[in-house]
């Protein structure tokens, strides 16, 4: 517990106060900036600034050249007060005098000192890496002996510290809760978005960039003898346009053709898009002998209740037909499918037009159930009629054995 003290004694709402060092610190440890208060030359400050606990003990990133730095220098260290919110709900009552928010907040007070220590500085600095993300200050070069220099850190040995947290729902007057007006709270959460590259870079996205989700969603590494399947990323935007870009690769996509990689990153961007949605998973197909990308394939609305999803979205360069990297690509998706996700039914759309297609779903052991009419617009405006496929769980092991056995080149 931290002691209460004349700083961190509430005078109103006494029961939304918290002084247990678990509560702060999960507070804190969530929290990637915060506030920082001092006073310089009789003028109060109050700048926003990263943060990372070790222990109990907060350190705060700054520069050499910044006036709370500069003023922290000296023997006495730097009086300071360090503030940390989390805006969970809104909450809407019936009464405007009602309406509120629920939150969870941090004050901590003390002083601070600068840390001259470099290894201290360097463990500091680490660790507010890998608060961004764990396993990151492992994958990025460290800070040289200039960059160290351009840098302070503050440490505030957190002693005087009080957390204030509001939950629970609307605290409406009796006499208002007959009037015919919506109350409630909507909550508030901190989501991540789609990561997006900087230019040049060719790394795929790291798994702990990728939000968590359900197996269904996640586009695990899928390896084979001829192909590889891995996370769709747009690093493989220029690679993938080299490998599409054919007219007759496009002849029954719905999606125009791209004409340039800025056109493919598009694309990309539309296909994870849709994975956050929880509506794909998309793969890059890359050959397992040269190590060239090839084309794509996907899975699409995923349904753990259901345990059901469609293959689709599949693509494959010319130079890479009739090489078993396709047939291989199905084989993997489907034992993804049916062995590790326990699903009951796999199915495909392809236009009835395209007759290739179609033989090649045959291939696999699916069963045509019939023709969906007009369900897929096409990129000039007109509707597509699709050829429906399906395989079930009791179909896979034969289908699975005669897909292992089928000898590559073999498609058509």
């Amino acid at each position: 517990m931290y002691p209460p003290t004349g700083r961190t004694t509430a005078t109103r709402t006494r029961d939304r106060m918290r002084y247990d060092r678990a509560t702060a610190h999960a507070v804190l440890d969530e929290a990637y900036h915060c506030a920082l208060a001092f006073v310089v030359d009789g003028e109060p400050r109050v700048l926003p600034t990263l943060h990372v606990r070790v222990g109990d003990t907060l350190y705060l990133h700054g520069s050499t050249g910044s006036r709370p730095l500069l003023a922290a220098r000296g023997d006495t260290g730097l009086p300071v007060c360090v503030s940390v919110t989390h805006l969970d709900g809104l909450v809407y009552a019936r009464s405007q005098f009602h309406h509120s928010a629920n939150y969870r907040s941090v004050v901590a007070h003390g002083t601070a000192r600068l840390v001259d220590d470099a290894d201290e500085k360097a463990r500091v600095l680490a660790a507010l890496v890998e608060k961004v993300a764990a396993g990151r200050s492992a994958e990025s070069r460290p800070p040289n002996r200039r960059e160290l220099a351009e840098t302070a850190v503050l440490a505030l040995p957190l002693r005087e510290v009080s957390v204030r947290v509001r939950t629970g729902g609307v605290n409406d007057e009796p006499a208002d809760e007959s009037l015919p007006y919506w109350a409630g709270v909507l909550p508030l959460r901190l989501t991540p978005g789609r990561p997006e590259p900087a230019d040049g870079v060719t790394a795929p996205v790291p798994a702990y960039l990728r939000p968590a989700r359900s197996p269904w969603l996640e586009p695990v590494v899928l390896r084979g003898a001829h192909v590889v399947l891995e996370p769709l990323d747009l690093s493989h935007a220029e690679d993938l346009h080299a490998a599409l870009d054919d007219e007759e690769v496009w002849r029954y996509v719905g999606s125009p053709r791209p004409t340039s990689v800025a056109g493919m990153a598009d694309l990309i961007r539309a296909a994870l898009d849709a994975g956050q949605r929880g509506v794909r998973t998309a793969w890059v197909q890359r050959c397992a002998v040269t190590g060239a990308v090839v084309g794509t394939t996907s899975f699409h609305e995923p349904d753990a209740d259901l345990r059901a999803v469609e293959i689709g979205s599949t693509q494959l360069g010319r130079a890479w037909w009739r090489t078993g990297i396709n047939t291989e690509a199905k084989l993997l998706l489907l034992t993804r499918a049916f062995d590790e996700l326990d699903a009951v039914r796999v199915t495909w759309q392809t236009s009835t037009l395209n007759e290739r297609s179609q033989r090649a779903i045959e291939r696999l052991g699916a069963v045509r159930e019939g023709t969906l009419r007009s369900n897929r617009r096409r990129a000039d405006g007109t509707w597509r009629q699709s050829a429906l496929y399906s395989m079930l769980a009791e179909e896979w092991p034969n289908a699975q054995v005669r897909l292992r056995a089928y000898p590559p080149p073999a498609e058509v």
